[in-house]
């Protein structure tokens, strides 16, 4: 006996409810994470590529080098939906959870759906130790 109509769009709607509610999840588990190091961090000048940066794992931040010797420091956190950005590549800061990018100079949107750039942190440098801490 094959499936009614109305049983086939039963499963599709109910499919597509558990994909939407797993998307719209995944979107959050970034977000607010309790294991996220808000505090100052330290990275060496030296790991931090000109022209690029670098994510610091375990904590809210991620640094660029846009220039040689010129230091900039973002929160890791996306404003368009709450994720943290996790990736520093081709000149961008890059979210995972819905492709917006972020430019190494300053922040700011160069791809959407985030309609405004990252917060800022404040580097201060050391020697060859960089500190990135909350503005």
């Amino acid at each position: 006996m094959s499936p009614t109509r109305r049983e086939i769009l039963r499963t599709v709607g109910s499919v597509t409810a558990l994909a939407t509610t797993s998307a719209v999840t995944g979107c959050n588990t970034f977000q607010n994470s309790n294991d996220v190091h808000t505090g100052p961090a330290t990275v060496k000048a030296a790991d931090v590529p000109v022209g690029g940066g670098t994510v610091i794992d375990g904590t809210n931040f991620v640094i660029t080098q846009p220039t040689k010797g010129t230091f900039k420091g973002f929160v890791r956190v996306c404003p368009h939906a709450g994720c943290q950005v996790d990736k520093v590549h081709d000149g961008a800061i890059l979210c995972p959870c819905h492709g917006s990018k972020f430019a190494i100079t300053d922040g700011h949107v160069t791809q959407g759906p985030a309609t405004s750039g990252l917060g800022k942190a404040t580097v201060t440098q050391k020697g060859e130790t960089l500190t990135i801490s909350g503005s």
